[in-house]
């Protein structure tokens, strides 16, 4: 039993040895400094104003959209829509997806009726 131990105590111990031996972390690319400030700047100050090479439409130019649209029938649709107060109402945010009869009630109700 005692020899068991023993064997049990060398075993682990030389496993603590073997993962004790770490490995030095070089980096993953080398450091190269070849450049001084005022280059890295100014090669910054170029690349910040280049604008990204790699998107799909670096290289379009200026686009033209022609509209068919009329200004002043857009602007009464714009005017429409923000005095909507149903505008922002989404049927996903009641209970079965069904909004409620009182939300599509007109405010204003243009029939007479019999005073008391």
């Amino acid at each position: 039993m005692k020899n068991t131990k023993l064997i049990a105590a060398a075993a682990l111990s030389l496993l603590a040895v073997v993962g004790a031996h770490a490995e030095t972390y070089e980096g993953v690319h080398p450091l190269t400094n070849g450049y001084n400030r005022a280059d890295v700047q100014s090669q910054a100050v170029v690349a910040a104003r280049s604008g990204n090479a790699y998107s799909d439409v670096a290289n379009a130019g200026v686009q033209t959209i022609v509209s068919t649209a009329d200004r002043a029938k857009v602007y009464a649709e714009a005017v429409a829509k923000a005095h909507d107060p149903l505008q922002s109402l989404d049927r996903r945010a009641f209970f079965r997806d069904e909004v409620p009869a009182a939300y599509k009630k007109p405010s204003v109700s243009f029939t007479r009726q019999a005073g008391l």
